[in-house]
């Protein structure tokens, strides 16, 4: 289990305050996809960079790969935040934490999520047993260290903090899921709320409120109307309406909405932005993989 330093608030503002002028935070959208097999959206996955240390959200199909296009040391891949166990959003657990590993990541993986990430960090652990055997004591004389998990099971409130960041875990609504989360991230110049995937949650409006980026889900109100009724109703439950996102942004007032996890089906993201803007003014964009803001 990961130990979390407590440090006096006094310490954490100071650390957390950026000289006159200075941008030490990116938000890099790693993938932006769904569980389509898009091939120009990757998995779902979210960088923060911060002085060059990478907090990722979520590893769906092609993370790693993506992290390194997107100019990521490979080998500073060592801090996930997970927001459901949905399967798009897991499957590239495994490579996330094998791959820096064979690369000669430095120390363990931190790893954050809900009830049930130990659990999959330790089966996929000993679905590999043979290759970490080989590895670490083979002729590759890998580091054991490296393919560690420091696993923590993540509630409502502050989860994690050091002198680059501090992150609050957010309960949100994903369906039928007992537990799904977004992220807050507070750096030294920006504030990021990621959603994860959910409906409408009360949560991200108040985490936000002025945030500097709200990465968020969202869903095509035409695409679905053309949807079967029993995928209208899935949907409805377990994401965001774009009228339901335009009022989740009328009332946080963040600087910029990010959109990922898009759901356009028979429509267009223009369409879909249009439907956002009928009823938000505020500055929206479409992502796609490797933005950077």
């Amino acid at each position: 289990m990961l130990k979390i330093l407590s440090i006096a608030c006094t310490l954490i503002i100071s650390t957390l305050s950026p000289a006159s002028g200075q941008t030490r935070t990116k938000l890099i959208l790693l993938g932006t996809g769904t569980p389509n097999a898009d091939i120009n959206k990757f998995g779902p996955s979210t960088a923060i960079v911060v002085d060059d240390q990478p907090y990722i959200i979520d590893c769906g199909p092609g993370v790693v790969r993506r992290a390194v296009a997107a100019g990521i040391d490979v080998k500073k891949l060592n801090f996930l935040f997970v927001t459901h166990l949905h399967s798009d959003h897991t499957s590239g657990y495994p490579d996330f934490l094998l791959t820096p590993a064979v690369l000669e990541r430095p120390g363990a993986l931190n790893v954050f999520g809900p009830e049930g990430i130990q659990s999959m960090n330790d089966h996929i652990l000993k679905a590999y047993e043979k290759d970490l055997a080989i590895r670490i004591n083979g002729d590759e004389h890998g580091s054991a260290d490296a393919f560690k998990t420091n696993i923590v099971t993540v509630k409502p409130g502050v989860i994690f903090q050091d002198s680059r960041i501090k992150v609050t875990a957010l309960k949100v609504n994903h369906g039928s899921w007992d537990e799904a989360y977004g992220y807050k991230f507070e750096t030294p110049d920006k504030t990021i709320v990621v959603s994860g995937d959910c409906t409408f949650s009360e949560s991200i409006i108040s985490a936000c409120q002025n945030c500097d980026i709200l990465v968020h889900e969202v869903f095509s109100e035409e695409g679905l109307s053309k949807r079967s009724a029993q995928w209208q109703n899935y949907h409805t439950k377990f994401h965001t309406s774009t009228s339901q996102l335009a009022e989740i942004a009328n009332r946080s007032k963040p600087k910029l909405v990010v959109l990922t996890h898009e759901l356009v089906w028979s429509s267009t993201p223009e369409k879909l932005l249009g439907e956002i803007r009928s009823k938000y003014s505020g500055k929206v964009i479409f992502g796609n993989d490797l933005d950077v803001f």
